[in-house]
């Protein structure tokens, strides 16, 4: 295995037709169908870096920010976008295309942190990243703030260390209503 691999050597995507099957109850392609394909595409994105099975650890925040209809084609791309010791971390990107018109929309883009493993199920080192462009750079220093980012979120509100004083301002202008007796 090499020590290092390029962000090219691992990259994915994989174009569907959206079917009337893939839709929910407003006639649009249902959410959980591209969660479903976004997990599948950074799977093999992970796995094709590290050259091991991979698992999914966590998705860091999915905002749809526009529907998929039937009939349109998404595209998924997916790239390694930071590597840890054992762990990486895929950018998903989620396109549809109007085979009509021909109009393409940016529908989502979401993080997933995948964890090689063995044969046996304990963790394996993977390779680590050769970054070869700014965006590159970016990329990889935006999964260290997000890293970051979750270890604090974490900490902050484990219930041992929670203060409810600290907190309570927070809720004055928010849709509800505290009843602690």
């Amino acid at each position: 295995m090499k020590k290092y691999k390029n962000t090219k050597d691992s990259r994915v995507s994989i174009t569907e037709l959206m079917l009337p099957s893939h839709s929910n109850f407003s006639g649009k392609v249902h959410g959980g169908h591209i969660l479903n394909l976004m997990d599948q595409i950074a799977f093999a994105c992970a796995s094709k870096h590290s050259q091991h099975y991979c698992v999914t650890a966590s998705v860091n925040k999915v905002d749809f920010l526009n529907p998929i209809e039937v009939g349109e084609l998404v595209t998924l791309k997916a790239s390694v976008n930071y590597t840890g010791k054992t762990s990486m971390v895929v950018g998903v990107r989620v396109e549809s295309e109007n085979i009509t018109t021909g109009v393409k929309k940016h529908c989502n883009s979401s993080y997933f942190t995948m964890v090689a493993k063995g044969p046996k199920g304990e963790n394996v080192d993977i390779p680590g990243l050769i970054i070869d462009s700014e965006q590159g750079i970016r990329r990889f220093s935006r999964s260290l703030k997000r890293k970051e980012q979750a270890i604090k979120r974490k900490s902050s509100f484990k219930a041992s260390q929670f203060k409810i004083e600290e907190h309570l301002e927070l809720l004055d202008n928010e849709n509800v209503k505290l009843d602690l007796n």
